[in-house]
């Protein structure tokens, strides 16, 4: 019997409008494990979570389509934890276009 290991890697910051037009500001956790990476999102009642892929830019990538098919908009993200080393909010802003 194998054990799959999940890890929290990074932490990137989701930004926005949700499903009502308001503006919101949360957190994204990024996980390693033996298949490759995936992420996690919680919004008030909204949960989300990416499938598992190659990259870390595909798993955000799919977590945002997830939740524009719910309703959000103008979504960017940019990371802010790598590990426990907080990057101090330098890191660019990547915006997702509206489908």
């Amino acid at each position: 019997m194998t054990t799959l290991t999940i890890m929290m890697i990074e932490i990137h910051q989701l930004e926005g409008f949700d499903p009502q037009g308001r503006s919101f500001n949360r957190n994204a956790e990024v996980y390693r494990s033996d298949k490759g990476f995936s992420t996690r999102f919680q919004y008030e009642g909204v949960t989300a979570e990416s499938a598992t892929f190659v990259t870390i830019t595909e798993a955000i990538t799919d977590l945002v389509k997830k939740l524009q098919l719910k309703g959000f908009r103008k979504i960017r993200t940019r990371v802010n934890f790598k590990g426990k080393r907080y990057l101090a909010e330098r890191q660019p802003w990547v915006n997702y276009p509206d489908p």
